[in-house]
């Protein structure tokens, strides 16, 4: 019977996930974890410049490669990362939290090592991601091998973070190399009963509508959904998280759900409906704009990961992506004409002038920008809203953080992203108040040769804090001031640098990048307004004051 080692099993089986780039940073107690990456000849050891960004760009690479990993040493490194872990727990996105702890010794003896309390508590750290995963294990001599496949079982069936400690002496311990992780599957009896279920009520519906969301990507379901949504010829829409899902060219697709802010006529289409059917969809604040749901989904067909809920009736264990299949296999037409929807940015029409840039142009010239393939990562806040009535070409995707919502996550996360498809292009925008906090791995960037486009837009501190404040010019929602146009000059490496102040400015720079080969790292800075927001985050920021 073969043998490996432990690292080398558990990095093995992670690379049959599709992980072939490891996040993290070094320390003395993973070493054996690292050395485990670099000899494996299919992985690569990534190193960022903190754990906390490490874990934003594997959250970034999961959310496109459909799993990601995340390295560090023991407290003090493990620590760094939990906001990024818990992010992208929030989230479903599969994220692997590895650790590397001290020798099973010292753990029996209790003994006082560095990075560890003047009372040592050697699971502390794995108590806090038990928080903020689905499943956490220490590994020892005994247990090494059936630990970690359970817990990968879990990570591919719950498709939300886990968490492995590994101490230095367990890495090397020799076990069989015989895989034992379970793959999910529906309860076949409950997979009949609900599609037989929600075939009927959609058969007898007269205005059936789609609703869909991001769990369809985090659970594989793209393409039965695609499928579906085709065959049957159901109005769609999607909430915010889930946008590019669905071919936002489709004659059938109303656009992003708005609630009563905007996009109107999807809202009604959704609020007469009689047969509502939510796909992966994610029911937050934000996501819903602000619970703004015209009907209640659970009255009608909502589909989650592992089950699905049909006129109030739940059935277990079924996975979206089977059910999906049997849905597109057994739905028929429907043959309802639809109206031409008006959803997103309209083309401008006048010529670009010396007026001051504003979200106003923005936005809609970079809809003119996008190309079809395009990865776009979004940052949370004014920027989470814009983004809504954007049309995106064909197979680009839009990745944010609606749910969690940590300020700074874009940066690192289109790094990841960049990493898990560089045959995509690659953009990112951001805010220079988020974007500070983790600017430093446009130096990562540069150093893989990624050649993203970044947007940086500069309105002089925390604009969407500014507004949900009673006094906007409030001494707190200032930021240091930054020549942002100089961080790229910081790292070697190819970089165009360009700032914007006006409509012309930003047309011509755009223009130029357009017409270039993608063969470098593009940065914008776009210099806007203090208060200037776009007007669906007026009309939302309203709504709630």
């Amino acid at each position: 019977m073969d043998k490996i080692t432990v690292a080398d099993y558990l990095i093995q089986e992670l690379y049959k996930l599709g992980i072939k780039d490891f996040y993290g940073l070094p320390g003395d107690y993973n070493f054996e974890i690292l050395e485990a990456v670099i000899k494996h000849p299919q992985t690569n050891w990534i190193g960022c410049t903190n754990e906390l960004n490490a874990g934003y760009a594997a959250d970034g690479y999961a959310r496109i490669k459909g799993y990601g990993a995340l390295i560090t040493t023991y407290g003090v490194g493990e620590l760094s990362a939990v906001n990024a872990i818990a992010g992208s727990y929030a989230e479903s996105v599969p994220v692997i939290k590895i650790t590397g702890i001290p020798a099973t010794k010292f753990i029996k003896n209790n003994t006082m090592l560095h990075h560890n309390f003047q009372n040592p508590d050697y699971k502390a750290c794995e108590r806090i991601f038990s928080n903020v995963t689905s499943a956490a294990a220490s590994l020892n001599a005994e247990n090494a091998k059936q630990e970690i496949d359970r817990i990968l079982s879990i990570f591919i069936k719950e498709k939300k973070p886990v968490y492995i400690s590994i101490p230095v002496d367990i890495c090397s311990i020799k076990i069989d190399n015989q895989p034992n992780i379970t793959l999910p599957r529906s309860n076949p009896a409950n997979l009949k009963a609900a599609a037989e279920h929600a075939l009927k009520l959609i058969n007898n519906s007269k205005k059936p509508a789609i609703l869909a969301d991001t769990l369809i990507k985090r659970y594989g379901a793209i393409e039965p959904f695609n499928s579906f949504i085709k065959k049957s010829s159901f109005p769609t829409a999607s909430l915010l998280m889930g946008k590019g899902i669905t071919d936002e060219n489709y004659k059938y697709y109303m656009g992003t759900f708005l609630g009563e802010y905007g996009n109107t006529e999807a809202y009604n289409v959704l609020k007469e409906s009689d047969c509502v059917i939510c796909a992966g969809t994610i029911f937050s604040d934000l996501n819903t704009m602000r619970f703004n749901l015209p009907f209640v989904p659970d009255n009608f067909i909502n589909i989650q990961g592992t089950y699905c809920t049909i006129e109030n009736i739940r059935y277990k264990d079924v996975l979206m992506k089977e059910f999906l299949f049997e849905l597109a296999d057994k739905v028929c037409k429907n043959e309802t004409i639809h109206p031409d929807w008006k959803w997103y940015y309209q083309q401008i029409k006048e010529a670009p002038s010396d007026k001051d840039l504003s979200t106003h142009y923005i936005f809609p010239r970079l809809q003119q920008f996008l190309k079809p393939n395009d990865l776009i990562f979004a940052e949370t806040g004014i920027l989470t809203y814009a983004m809504a009535p954007l049309k995106l070409p064909e197979d680009a995707l839009l990745q944010n953080q609606v749910l969690w919502g940590s300020i700074g996550w874009a940066t690192p996360a289109s790094f990841g992203g960049a990493m898990a498809d560089k045959s995509r292009r690659t953009i990112l925008i951001t805010g220079e108040g988020s974007h500070q906090l983790t600017a430093l791995e446009i130096g990562n960037m540069m150093k893989q040769n990624l050649t993203p486009v970044i947007f940086v837009i500069n309105n002089a501190g925390y604009t969407i804090e500014r507004l949900l404040s009673k006094k906007p010019v409030d001494e707190f929602n200032n930021i240091m001031k930054i020549d942002y146009s100089k961080i790229p000059e910081l790292f070697d490496g190819k970089a165009a640098i360009y700032q914007a102040r006006t409509e012309l400015e930003l047309d011509k720079i755009l223009n130029e990048i357009s017409s270039q080969k993608n063969d470098r790292l593009y940065y914008i800075e776009l210099f806007i307004e203090m208060m200037d927001i776009p007007p669906l985050t007026n009309n939302i920021l309203k709504g709630i004051k």
